[in-house]
């Protein structure tokens, strides 16, 4: 049997984040579960404009949304930018709204970020009004995360460490159901 496809999504567009340390941590956990592949466009997005939004759909939207349909499952893994979404992560988001690509598609929602939990917030309603499919258990807030992680993107704290081995495990049992 074929591992499950995972496609994450990293808020952050910066080379140094903690989140991108973090998802690289994730990744090396979730070989149980899944296969996991990051979409590494989302600072390539054109700015959202609906009038793009038909016959002329950039192709890397199109790209993008084709990675959504295949995946299995969907990871987003984002700091918090001025008590927010990062921008980037938000544009991706609204090249999903004219489609049902996110409908029902099993999702894990982790915010890592020294506060995190009005980013946390908007992404659950965002999500929720495409009807993602996620659950309490597959939602994750790390606050702090730069004292959590370090350079080599080792997890530091226990707790952190076990949060996200049960987030991971959840999510394995949303996709399956």
């Amino acid at each position: 049997m074929s591992k499950k496809q995972l496609l994450a999504i990293l808020g952050s567009t910066s080379t140094h984040s903690a989140n991108k340390r973090l998802l690289n941590y994730i990744t090396s956990l979730s070989g149980p579960f899944f296969e996991v592949a990051t979409f590494d466009g989302i600072d390539k997005l054109p700015h959202f404009n609906p009038d793009l939004d038909g016959a002329e759909t950039p192709s890397i939207v199109i790209q993008f949304r084709q990675q959504l349909i295949e995946a299995d499952g969907l990871l987003i893994c984002t700091p918090e930018y001025v008590f927010s979404l990062p921008g980037s992560l938000k544009n991706a988001i609204e090249w999903c709204v004219s489609t049902t690509i996110l409908s029902n598609k099993p999702t894990g929602l982790l915010v890592a970020a020294a506060s995190g939990l009005n980013a946390l917030e908007e992404l659950k309603l965002v999500m929720q009004t495409l009807e993602a499919k996620f659950t309490d258990e597959t939602i994750l807030l790390i606050q702090g995360i730069k004292g959590k992680i370090n350079a080599a993107g080792e997890i530091s704290d226990i707790e952190t460490a076990n949060s996200l081995i049960n987030f991971l495990a959840a999510l394995n049992d949303l996709v399956d159901f």
